[in-house]
Order: structure tokens, then C-alpha cells, then sequence
């Protein structure tokens, strides 16, 4: 019995140990350490795009999500991307962020990193790019949904949650 407690504590310290080191193992296109929570509640929602530069949905549907951070970011909402790259391809996420004239910021990380970071956020399998995350004003993950999102239901969903938050 002494063995099996042993071992869950183990398991658990683990388990903890690796959720830290996804959360933290992000990265700025620079190489400087970053933190989803750098970006978070701050007054602003979030929309979290998760991509990867040879992903052809996250290619054809850029220019959608730039233009929704540049209508938004002096409001109520800003853009931050999260690239799949990796190490190993940080120059080709460097030139889809040139090639599409991206304006918000883009961090990076191992795909691992990512999809298990995805996975502890929301409970969720992590399924592939693009994947949203949108994040309200004071930093709470309200919905996460793989597959391309029109910027329309993005701000209709944006909208309706801070209808519903309003006192009535």
C-alpha cells in the first residue's frame, strides 16, 4: 500500500512538474521566455490563435484575424499567436509572419509544448491548426475550438458574452 501512495505521489508530482513546463516552455520570436498569462488579463479579451506556417488554413485565413486585431486592439480585443513551429522552423514562422504582414504579436513553441498546453487549458484533445482559445477581459478561458473561426463569430461571440455579463 506504502508503494501504491508512493507511486501517485510521484505520478502526480509528474503530472504537475510537466503542466508548468508547457505553460513556461513558450517563446517570443526573439528566443526571450513567455507566458500565455503575459497576455491575459489585462483588461482586454484575447483570442488565441494557435498555427503553424505550412498549415494551408492558417495561410488562407490570416489576413481575417489581422484585420480583426487591427479593428480591435485600441478597444476590446487583441490577437496573440501561438506558432507550432518549433526551434526547428522558427525561420519559416519568422517569414509567414513577414509574408502575411502579421501585426499582432506571435509566440512560439514545440508542438508537444503546445498541444499539451491545449490539452491542460481546456480538458480537450488537442487536434490540430488553427485552434482558438478566447480569453475575456479578466484573464478566463471562455471557449477553445479547433478548425478555422470567421473574425465575425469571433466578435459576435465576444459581443453576446459581454451583453450577458452586464447587470441587469
Amino acid at each position: 500500500m506504502r508503494r501504491i501512495i508512493q507511486l501517485l505521489s510521484f505520478v502526480s508530482l509528474s503530472l504537475l512538474l510537466s503542466i508548468g513546463y508547457a505553460a513556461d516552455n513558450l517563446k517570443t520570436m526573439e528566443g526571450k521566455p513567455a507566458a500565455l498569462s503575459d497576455f491575459t488579463g489585462k483588461g482586454k479579451w484575447t483570442v488565441v490563435i494557435l498555427w503553424a506556417s505550412d498549415c494551408h488554413v492558417c495561410n488562407a485565413e490570416a489576413e481575417q484575424y489581422i484585420q480583426f486585431h487591427e479593428d480591435n486592439k485600441d478597444k476590446h480585443a487583441q490577437i496573440l499567436g501561438i506558432s507550432l513551429d518549433g526551434q526547428a522552423k522558427l525561420d519559416a514562422a519568422k517569414d509567414f509572419i513577414k509574408r502575411h504582414d502579421v501585426t499582432y504579436t506571435s509566440l512560439i513553441g514545440e508542438p508537444q509544448d503546445v498541444a499539451t498546453l491545449y490539452s491542460e487549458l481546456t480538458g480537450g484533445h488537442w487536434v490540430g491548426t488553427p485552434t482558438f482559445l478566447i480569453y475575456d477581459r479578466t484573464g478566463k478561458l471562455k471557449a477553445a475550438q479547433p478548425g478555422a473561426v470567421p473574425a465575425e463569430i469571433i466578435e459576435g461571440f465576444i459581443r453576446d458574452n459581454e451583453l450577458a455579463a452586464k447587470p441587469k
